[in-house]
């Protein structure tokens, strides 16, 4: 569908994951929760003025948003959304990167040295779609980092299919409504995303992995904070007076189902996480994330663990320690996420499933729904009264520092746009 020679596509990916934009919880009461999430959302607005966009909005908490007008003919029909995140993943070292392209000619293929100093590579062993990739060249990073790829290949596709547009106004495509938001990577996301100003009827979050997958489900999600208070005296004399607040928390993780870890399980299994835990014998911490995707059983883990903080608390109540009288342990959950398969198979939204199997179908990619074991921007945006499914966004291995990125999938996934755009333009 007209790709170019050159990638812009691919032009735009490299450096925009040369921009470090790490979110992270621990700074999560402000948005954006780091400064350098700012630094992506001025370069993506910069672009987006440069391509000719309308009313390219960056405001105070790094949410980039856009327009861009229909095609001729096709002015009377709603406008279509897209919705990527800006930040990139926590769980592992995200600054510098140094994003690189290599061509993958089978076996194991050596991205370089970790910051350890240790080998990186990419193995079939661990990543079987590899031997469909034989030949093609691939973005990763140099090992030292993650790549960024989720989401940042989502946002150079959108930026991207912008530049067709300007390029060649003639495409067919209703307007459009771009949304480019801070904080997903820690549930945060589209939460503050003004949905008046941005005008859409319906749209597309674009950020799932491989190409091909579409997910219209996701976890309902939680996470939890439980807390434990100790007295701390010499271990000499400790006998009938210290609590020792770490010990709690791994009570209660005892307490936890060993198999209900994101380790051992998988497709619409749920499960505990536990984020981290910090802490020494006075104090000490424990984050967990709670996922599962039919809501009973949401629920039903949400009580689990207040019950085995109940059950921890009343162990250490009869103990003789004073200190103990008081409970150890407190507990709080927050809801994130609700499972937005509750929304998009409403009859009125089933269009957003079949005309993405259509726009996929177009370009030569089968459509593989998936039941997203994790969250999207769309799920809060579901509920908010704008239905976002899930398009791909084409990067494999998430959240580490062997994420790549294949160049086809890349470019074939601007085309899927442009196909998509062009199914709402028809009406």
């Amino acid at each position: 569908m007209g790709r170019k020679a050159t990638s812009d596509v691919l032009e735009r990916f490299v450096r925009y994951c040369e921009v470090p934009s790490q979110s992270d919880p621990r700074t999560a009461q402000t948005v954006p929760s780091t400064p350098a999430q700012f630094d992506m959302a001025r370069v993506v607005a910069a672009d987006l003025r440069d391509l000719g966009a309308q009313d390219v909005t960056l405001d105070e908490h790094a949410y980039v948003t856009a327009h861009w007008p229909a095609s001729v003919g096709a002015e009377k029909r709603p406008a279509l959304a897209f919705c990527c995140h800006l930040d990139t993943a926590w769980q592992t070292y995200g600054s510098p990167v140094h994003p690189q392209v290599k061509r993958y000619e089978g076996g194991r293929l050596v991205l370089g040295s970790g910051r350890d100093g240790a080998e990186v590579a990419l193995d079939p062993a661990t990543n079987p779609e590899l031997k469909d990739l034989i030949g093609e060249d691939l973005v990763t990073s140099d090992g030292t980092s993650l790549l960024g790829g989720d989401d940042k290949a989502a946002v150079a596709m959108a930026v991207s299919l912008l530049a067709r547009l300007a390029e060649n106004p003639a495409i067919p495509h209703p307007a459009l409504a771009l949304a480019f938001v801070p904080d997903e990577e820690i549930g945060h996301g589209a939460a503050l995303l003004d949905l008046d100003a941005l005008g859409a009827a319906y749209g597309y979050t674009i950020d799932a992995g491989p190409l091909g997958e579409f997910c219209y489900e996701t976890f309902n999600a939680a996470e939890a904070t439980i807390r434990a208070n100790g007295r701390s005296v010499h271990t000499g004399t400790a006998k009938d007076v210290m609590v020792n607040a770490s010990e709690a928390l791994l009570r209660v993780h005892q307490l936890i189902p060993p198999q209900d870890r994101p380790e051992f399980t998988q497709d619409r299994e749920g499960f505990f996480y536990l984020e981290r835990i910090e802490g020494n014998c006075e104090d000490a911490r424990a984050d967990y994330i709670i996922r599962d995707h039919d809501r009973n059983r949401f629920e039903a883990r949400k009580d689990l663990l207040r019950s085995a903080v109940a059950q921890v608390n009343e162990e250490y109540a009869l103990r003789p320690s004073a200190a103990a009288a008081q409970p150890v342990l407190s507990i709080e959950i927050r809801d994130q996420y609700r499972n937005m398969a509750e929304v998009i198979t409403r009859p009125e939204n089933a269009h957003l499933i079949e005309s993405a199997r259509r726009a996929y179908a177009a370009c030569g990619v089968t459509m593989r729904t998936v039941p997203m074991r994790g969250g999207t921007d769309g799920a809060q945006l579901s509920f908010r009264g704008l239905p976002c499914a899930n398009l791909s966004a084409c990067y494999h291995n998430a959240h580490g520092v062997t994420e790549f990125v294949p160049v086809r999938e890349l470019e074939t996934m601007v085309d899927v746009l442009q196909a998509l755009m062009g199914i709402y333009a028809e009406g």
